[in-house]
């Protein structure tokens, strides 16, 4: 195999591995990378929001002494929400899955870890008898105030 055919074999593959990282379904290489730029300018955005509530939690935990953040996405099946606190909680799983229940929310997938910290990472799908639909930020307004009053409750005790 001659280097020129090496090299076009290796583009072919970086291409199409391209085309893979980003979801693409284009088949001409012009598309790929549109669709990559595409992609990558998502990327930019998500970085941009997940900064914006980093900041805005440190902010808030400043003023608090029990720092939190939440992240709504919309996904395909409904919402993949996430949930940090950087002390552990007990009874705020409760208190969340509570605001889903409120909110109509099926959880169709949940990680959660309860050591040293609170993480949940749920896969929520809007419930098939709701009659308003609902979104990304009603659902972290949700989240919010079950956290909110999760706090309220836990520092009387």
């Amino acid at each position: 195999m001659s280097s020129g055919e090496r090299k076009k074999e290796a583009l072919h593959k970086k291409f199409k591995q391209l085309r893979s990282l980003t979801k693409s379904t284009a088949v001409n290489k012009t598309s790929i990378i549109v669709d990559a730029s595409k992609y990558i300018e998502e990327l930019k955005e998500k970085v941009e929001k997940l900064n914006q509530t980093v900041a805005a939690s440190q902010s808030s935990s400043d003023r608090n002494s029990l720092p939190m953040q939440v992240v709504v996405e919309t996904v395909e099946k409904g919402f993949l929400i996430n949930v940090f606190s950087a002390k552990t909680s007990p009874g705020l799983l409760v208190s969340i899955l509570e605001a889903f229940e409120d909110l109509g929310l099926d959880v169709l997938d949940a990680n959660v870890s309860c050591s040293d910290s609170f993480r949940l990472e749920a896969v929520g799908g809007e419930n098939q008898g709701q009659d308003d639909s609902i979104d990304a930020q009603v659902v972290k307004q949700a989240v919010l105030e079950a956290m909110k009053k999760w706090s309220e409750n836990s520092e009387q005790e």
